[in-house]
């Protein structure tokens, strides 16, 4: 769902996926090949939010505040993402909370349930873990540094070949 905030609209390039159980309000823009999944909630009401091209947020996960996803990052399911700058290639894993005026660096990973608190400079090619969220290594070449590529074209498949079904029948739901 796709929905105005004070004069504010939503900017969707037409390459992008937006899952019809999403809600991305106001002062948004998603890029192209971007996506955001079933269940995430993108609120740019107190400040402009933009996903770079083919950054992906997934099912469950909420942005808030303002901030920026970089190119073909992902933000995991569940995690939160609160006025924050998430660079290029970035995962931030399931359940991980980045909060205000953090900057995760280009290629860096937020490990699965951390928190980055506030303020926090995560330097590039790193991993961070834990409670608050503290780097314990480099990273270069990860698996995950392709995980935009994988959601662009998981993207493109469910926009080609998905439909609603109505409950309980298995087929499509049709109106009348």
């Amino acid at each position: 769902m796709l929905r105005s905030f004070d004069g504010h609209e939503p900017e969707v390039d037409d390459s992008a996926y937006v899952d019809e159980s999403a809600v991305v309000i106001g002062e948004v823009t998603i890029e192209a090949d971007a996506s955001v999944w079933p269940g995430a909630v993108v609120r740019g009401d107190h400040g402009e939010i933009v996903l770079r091209e083919g950054a992906n947020v997934q099912d469950n996960a909420t942005l808030h505040e303002g901030g920026e996803i970089g190119p073909y990052a992902t933000v995991g399911h569940n995690a939160v993402v609160h006025n924050a700058t998430v660079g290029e290639r970035c995962l931030v894993g399931m359940g991980a909370i980045v909060l205000d005026d953090s900057v995760i660096g280009d290629g860096s990973l937020v490990g699965a349930n951390s928190v980055v608190t506030e303020g926090t400079e995560v330097p590039e090619s790193s991993l961070a873990v834990g409670t608050p969220a503290e780097v314990i290594r480099e990273v270069e070449g990860s698996y995950w540094h392709e995980a935009g590529d994988r959601y662009v074209e998981l993207s493109k498949t469910h926009a080609e070949t998905s439909e609603t079904l109505e409950a309980g029948t298995g087929s499509p739901h049709t109106e009348e």
